[in-house]
């Protein structure tokens, strides 16, 4: 019996200090690292988190503090590890994490020193843990357990940090905070007299902005919404579907099963007025430093928190005249690893089973923002009902848009119809109608309606002028035929919807 011979080895530890910045170069920002540390926080079950970063001296110091469920030592051990949990393991429908190297990778993408202090919700004692890239370098894998001394140093340095800006939560008691000690982004790579400059534009302005978008529903909650504080401000919620907003047009939604969960997309189209409007820094269809082009195009949901947003992921190109398009696509966190998220909740690729089906529905929102864009110019038209209108055209809204009807109560028309006999007046209801219609055929707008007894917007057609319409046509000669293909279709109507004697004098079954 021949004993098998074991292969030679050599030690293949990875440099720390290679190994940690290697991992931490995930496509992190800062904004989209702190949304990292947050998604924590919320998976906590916070609903109060505070920014505190102070940039009086260098290096410049951040505190993230939360007042979620917290940690005892050994789950912050745990956490604190490199990964902390499977990507494949099952989650919470709330868990917004998935990798398990969330905190450590966002807070090394910016910092090279960071301590996580934590203690479990009811509890009064905090355990420390810090991860030092210096320390590393000389003491390999080793992690820092913080003495309490160092623990209550940070306390008092949030405290005092969070007491001296405005706008504090009432009775605020953090049970996580996160601290990094040092943002080399902003101290290794600018000149001395930019770095205070760049980090308060980019936490104040750009940050602000991006939190306000990705948590939007956190925020917008009628239970225990989520609350952000970042220094003096607190966070004002952004959201990009203002779906009460007149004019705010939704399509028919579709939906599509993928394996263990439901892909939902929507598509939706901002009105015309939206273009001049966005100018505008307060307005509702854009945030200060984005324009409508920046954010056209799919906004995907995860667990309600948004992954990415704006851009069509590679499917279609940006342009003008897509600008007010946007697909919100709603995905459990079950199919992470099939949309292959990455680490930093930044991108996804569209597996080739649904791909097709965005495509096409992409291709339907498409057609409809294009629409809206070059129709534009309609909303300079007063809408329909607005009383001392001197415009002989006005506009109304519907589902395929803003569509351009005759003024009923202009002063010529209203004049002439009220000069009109009986007849007549029947003669002129149906060219108005054919006129509307016709404009809006041409403008993409018109979508065909059943026929309904003196329903019409235009002091109602009824049955017998269509009637008293179609024998006058054969009596001058037209086919039947030629009324049904090129003149009845100029009304609008679906001939199927008109009464038994019309369609007995049109020959339909």
């Amino acid at each position: 019996m021949t004993t098998e011979s074991q292969p030679s080895t050599e030690s293949a530890e990875p440099n720390p200090e290679f190994l940690i910045k290697s991992i931490a170069e995930q496509g992190y920002s800062l904004e989209t690292a702190l949304a990292d540390l947050m998604d924590n926080s919320i998976s906590a079950k916070a609903d109060l988190i505070e920014v505190m970063i102070r940039m009086d001296d260098e290096p410049f110091t951040l505190f993230l503090a939360d007042n979620g469920d917290g940690m005892n030592e050994d789950a912050l051990r745990k956490n604190m590890q490199f990964p902390s949990s499977s990507p494949e393991g099952s989650r919470q429908q709330i868990d917004l994490g998935r990798f398990g190297l969330g905190m450590k990778t966002a807070s090394f993408s910016q910092t090279r020193r960071f301590t996580v202090l934590s203690r479990k919700k009811g509890t009064s004692d905090y355990s420390g843990r810090t991860w030092d890239v210096d320390y590393l370098k000389k003491a390999g894998w080793k992690l820092i357990i913080n003495t309490q001394e160092e623990v209550s140093s940070l306390l008092a340095a949030w405290q005092h940090l969070s007491e001296s800006h405005l706008n504090g939560f009432d009775g605020f008691k953090p049970n996580t905070l996160v601290i990094w000690q040092g943002l080399f982004k902003f101290e290794s790579y600018l000149e001395t007299n930019n770095r205070q400059k760049a980090l308060k534009k980019e936490i104040t302005e750009v940050t602000s902005e991006y939190l306000a978008l990705v948590f939007h529903r956190f925020m917008e909650r009628a239970n225990k919404p989520l609350r952000i504080r970042i220094n003096n401000s607190i966070i004002t919620p952004f959201n990009p579907f203002p779906e009460n907003e007149k004019d705010f047009r939704q399509m028919e939604f579709r939906q599509k099963s993928f394996r263990s969960d439901t892909i939902k997309m929507e598509g939706f189209i901002l009105p015309s007025r939206s273009i001049e409007e966005s100018r505008d820094n307060h307005n509702i269809w854009t945030t200060k430093n984005r324009g409508l082009m920046d954010m056209e195009g799919i906004y995907l949901y995860r667990a309600d928190r948004v992954i990415l947003f704006g851009g069509w992921n590679g499917l279609i190109r940006k342009a003008p005249r897509l600008q007010l398009a946007r697909l919100r696509v709603e995905v459990g966190n079950s199919v992470d690893h099939l949309l292959h998220l990455n680490v930093a909740k930044s991108q996804i690729a569209i597996p080739h089973d649904l791909k097709n089906a965005f495509e096409n529905y992409i291709t339907e929102l498409k057609t409809e923002a294009e629409r809206e864009y070059f129709n534009r110019g309609v909303h300079k038209f007063s809408s329909v009902g607005k009383k001392d209108s001197v415009q002989l055209f006005q506009r109304r809204s519907s589902s395929k848009g803003v569509l351009l009807e005759i003024n009923t109560d202009f002063t010529l028309v209203s004049n002439l119809a009220a000069s009109l006999d009986a007849r007549q007046q029947s003669q002129f209801r149906l060219i108005m109608r054919m006129v509307n219609t016709t404009v809006n055929q041409i403008k993409q707008s018109h979508q065909d309606v059943g026929f309904v007894e003196n329903n019409d917007v235009h002091r109602g057609l009824n049955s017998s002028d269509i009637k008293l319409f179609i024998e006058e046509l054969k009596a001058s000669g037209i086919s039947t035929d030629q009324i049904k293909k090129e003149i009845l279709p100029g009304l609008g109507y679906s001939l199927s919807s008109f009464p038994t004697d019309v369609r007995n004098l049109l020959n339909l079954s």
